[in-house]
């Protein structure tokens, strides 16, 4: 007996080191950050639909949640996406005692949309479900979102009191709730984000996003626009773009602003100047007190 449980310890040390040797980005977190790694949210064994748990050492329990939703045109990247340019960020958001959850979805190429807010939802219902035994305060998520994942975010949370069928997987109930949301660059109305030379492209990321181009199918774009669904019982945003975003305007970040005052939710818009669509220039003191403040109220 006494080997065997030995035995059964040194599997679950070894389990743990892989998955810390394995892991890209733990090194970007403070000493001590314990890893739950590659953790299966839809009962199936898709690449795509595992996630990553990342808990403060020595946290004050039950432990408030930031879900990371990484960028890449919804068509690239993986739940690693994104953090190497914050990673001052993410050192302070759990030096802060936040836990960060980051999660992988179908891309655009292996399911058109709505599968990435299906999968969106499913994996954040398996961490509410999953919380307590993780210390994770089931009543504080947070959504963060980069690009594409910033668009995920803000449509996920603002869609959420609307109770779309078609954006929670079949057989599926959400009962989380979304407690704020800060939006990097995420496209918010997809009609206005077709430019004259990509208008018939087929490989255009919106295009592919939806299974078809937004001036043709106008009803796809609006059901997966974050401003469609915009009302005064929606959570707090924390909206930041670049001044010099080429692939997401700033107006699209304004837009959602825009909408978001005119239902009465309390937003801040932030234009970084001379800013691209991403990189280290998000990565700033000045934005990061603004995020750890945005998180902690």
């Amino acid at each position: 007996m006494k080997k065997f449980i030995l035995s059964l310890l040194c599997c679950s040390s070894l389990t743990f080191c892989v998955a810390q040797s394995t892991n890209k980005v733990l090194n970007l977190f403070p000493k001590g950050t314990i890893l739950k790694a590659n953790v299966p949210y839809a009962n199936d064994t898709l690449q795509k639909h595992l996630l990553d748990v990342y808990l403060p050492a020595n946290a004050q329990k039950p432990t408030p949640l930031v879900i990371w939703v990484h960028g890449g045109a919804w068509m690239l990247n993986d739940k690693y996406a994104d953090m190497n340019y914050m990673k001052k960020t993410l050192s302070e958001m759990v030096s802060n005692g936040f836990a960060v959850a980051s999660v992988d979805y179908r891309h655009s190429t292996q399911a058109v949309f709505p599968a990435q807010i299906q999968d969106l939802n499913q994996a954040i219902e398996f961490i509410y479900q999953h919380a307590k035994e993780w210390g994770i305060d089931q009543n504080q998520f947070v959504l963060m979102g980069f690009s594409a994942g910033g668009h995920l975010a803000s449509l996920l949370a603002l869609s959420h009191n609307n109770h779309i069928p078609s954006f929670v997987a079949p057989n599926q109930k959400v009962h989380f709730r979304i407690k704020g949301v800060v939006d990097f660059y995420g496209p918010s109305e997809l009609s206005g984000m077709v430019k004259r030379y990509d208008e018939d492209d087929a490989n255009n990321s919106i295009t592919r996003l939806l299974g078809a181009s937004p001036l043709t199918r106008p009803d796809l774009a609006k059901i997966a626009s974050p401003v469609t669904y915009v009302d005064k019982n929606d959570p707090p945003f924390l909206i930041i773009n670049g001044e010099k975003d080429e692939s997401v305007p700033y107006t699209q970040s304004k837009l959602l602003g825009a909408w978001l005052a005119l239902s009465g939710v309390p937003q801040e818009v932030i234009i970084v100047k001379d800013a691209p669509h991403y990189g280290e220039m998000f990565d700033i003191e000045g934005i990061r007190k603004k995020i750890i403040a945005f998180l902690k109220r």
